[in-house]
């Protein structure tokens, strides 16, 4: 049975708190640090870290934004989203700081990790990766892909993109942009589209923010989580 506790911490003078969700015993286990979407840390992302402790793996559900953002209005949350957005160079601080504050926890095994974000979270999760930090995988389901305008690095973990084929926020050619930019850094990657599918598909309550092209869609749900369980059974058995 899982269990999970609050995690304050605090970055360049902002108090945030994250999430640990692991199982009552307390070992360390391969982790994956998920990443929510724009609206911060909420009941989903802990569900989908529920989900992670069934199958034997820990969950650590980032805080970007600050435990006073929790359940504030959409209009406040693109505001601070695009705040984050502004300075690439501190949000890639903010994702090291991070990463490290779970690998400082005595329940993840700190050579096992994986970062795995949902729409901006999963811009998050790939410029971690763009870093050159050594984590496993890094995972983006409907995430943004444009590149953090730093000098770039070499990509060390394995890279997967689950996205939307129709997702207005990252239309083909920035799918194609991004295979590109990560060819030239080396990394392992792997990019699944579907098809007539847009942005936010994991999300059952995608549609209420009410954006063209922003939907649930189940089966891509089903193959994009399918997939990625398999990419964590490939990394650590």
């Amino acid at each position: 049975m899982s269990k999970h506790r609050a995690i304050p911490h605090s970055f360049e003078d902002e108090r945030l708190e994250s999430v640990f969700v692991g199982r009552r015993d307390g070992e360390a286990r391969p982790t994956v640090l998920l990443v929510p979407t724009v609206m911060g840390v909420t009941e989903l992302e802990i569900g989908f870290g529920r989900q992670l402790v069934e199958l034997g793996y820990n969950a650590f559900v980032a805080d970007l934004f600050g435990k006073e953002f929790r359940g504030a209005p959409r209009d406040t949350m693109f505001a601070e989203m695009n705040r984050l957005r502004s300075d690439r160079a501190a949000l890639r601080r903010r994702m090291v700081h991070l990463l490290e504050l779970a690998e400082g926890l005595d329940e993840v095994s700190t050579d096992q990790i994986v970062v795995a974000g949902y729409c901006f979270g999963g811009q998050c999760a790939l410029d971690l990766a763009r870093s050159g930090a050594a984590i496993a995988a890094a995972v983006s389901f409907h995430g943004l892909f444009d590149p953090p305008g730093l000098p770039p690095e070499k990509i060390k973990s394995k890279i997967v993109a689950f996205h939307g084929w129709d997702d207005p926020m990252v239309p083909p050619e920035k799918v194609v942009a991004l295979g590109k930019e990560l060819t030239e850094a080396g990394a392992d990657w792997q990019i699944h589209a579907y098809g007539h599918v847009g942005h936010g598909f994991t999300n059952p309550h995608a549609s209420d923010l009410q954006i063209d092209g922003v939907a649930y869609n189940a089966l891509a749900a089903e193959r994009s989580w399918t997939s990625f369980i398999n990419l964590l059974e490939e990394l650590f058995g």
